[in-house]
């Protein structure tokens, strides 16, 4: 039996996308996404706490983020996969934990010049009824 490495996000965008062109003509765009969870700590105050993943989309998915125009606070939903990679640098093993993209939707609504209509939103958690019933799991 082989195993499974599935990974389902609902988040914003940290940043602009880096887009980059690689041997080819194969495209990749990489950005950070936060995700953010919202609970009452002892004392019944709100608390929220944020990860970070670093999300990277290969070929068609990253010219859809292109011609979409992701931009910093989009939100998006992400289904793909965990990739552990590692490197040397200065005689220092390195790692980097990433999210390989292998389905993305945008659920940010977007007006025609000033990118999503609900950015700077100060809960960035969407309503069940923006994902239309359909959740993706």
């Amino acid at each position: 039996m082989s195993g499974v490495n599935k990974v389902f996000l609902i988040g914003n965008l940290g940043k602009d996308p880096e887009f980059r062109h690689m041997e080819g003509g194969i495209m990749v765009a990489k950005f950070p996404l936060a995700t953010t969870e919202y609970f009452k700590n002892k004392d019944g105050n709100r608390q929220d706490q944020t990860e970070w993943h670093n999300i990277v989309l290969w070929r068609g998915l990253a010219e859809a983020a292109e011609k979409l125009h992701l931009r910093k606070g989009h939100m998006v939903f992400i289904e793909g996969k965990l990739r552990t990679r590692s490197w040397e640098k200065d005689g220092i093993k390195r790692y980097a934990t990433e999210i390989i993209a292998e389905n993305m939707t945008m659920l940010s609504k977007r007006d025609a010049q000033n990118g999503p209509s609900d950015a700077g939103t100060a809960d960035p958690t969407p309503p069940m009824t923006d994902l239309g019933g359909d959740l993706p799991f």
